[in-house]
């Protein structure tokens, strides 16, 4: 699959990138989506919520009335959790909300979430330089790329001045390629690689994709001594 790409201006820079089948084509896997952003939300919880029991409340121990005799109901301390002020039963306690996820099942999600942008209008961006962090420039970018909304920047390595200058722009984000999460994808209306980003996606499959090989052939002499 073929893509233009875009300068700066917005305009196409008279070039194509092929994006790597297995990973802007493939399959999409609703269900490994699911979990990939189930896992990335479960993981920005704290956990330290925390109420108090009848043991850790503060108060008086002391027995409201006598047991039996005044026509009413048996009551022993002030901290019973059915008293207004009281103690809760089995309340919340501080507790860690961490999933695990296989590498293989996040990598498929990502696949499968960077598919479904690639078919619903990926904007490939040639690679520029800012020379200084500046927002109102960064802005002119956005512009004329017509991103408006919800927009994630993918760069192949860490642009400073890049990020500085995006960092004041509500709903827009810029990430690398190596550190790019399913969620981060899949919440982004609009999706903006660099050049260099698809570049770096192309030579991770390489590299998969020989470790596969590599894999698959001792095996089979592995097979064939037995």
């Amino acid at each position: 699959m073929k893509v233009d790409i875009l300068n700066k201006e917005g305009k196409k820079a008279g070039k194509q990138v092929t994006l790597p089948t297995d990973v802007f084509g493939i399959e999409p896997n609703d269900h490994a989506i699911y979990l990939a952003v189930k896992q990335y939300m479960a993981n920005q919880r704290q956990g330290t919520h925390q109420t108090k029991e009848k043991s850790q409340l503060s108060g008086s121990t002391r027995k409201l009335h006598k047991q039996k005799g005044t026509g009413g109901s048996r009551k022993g301390s002030i901290k019973n959790p059915l008293f207004r002020g009281g103690a809760r039963i089995f309340g919340p306690k501080p507790r860690t909300y961490d999933m695990k996820l296989n590498k293989k099942v996040k990598t498929l999600a990502r696949n499968s979430a960077l598919t479904y942008k690639a078919k619903e209008g990926l904007i490939v961006l040639e690679d520029f330089e800012m020379k200084a962090p500046k927002t109102k420039d960064f802005l002119n970018v956005l512009n004329n790329l017509k991103a408006e909304g919800r927009t994630l920047f993918v760069t192949a390595g860490n642009d400073k001045n890049l990020f500085l200058s995006s960092r004041n722009v509500p709903k827009v984000a810029v990430t690398t390629s190596n550190s790019l999460s399913t969620y981060d994808i899949m919440n982004a209306k609009h999706l903006v690689m660099t050049e260099s980003s698809i570049k770096a996606f192309e030579k991770d499959s390489k590299k998969e994709s020989e470790a596969k090989t590599a894999k698959t052939s001792t095996t089979k002499a592995t097979a064939d001594k037995k």
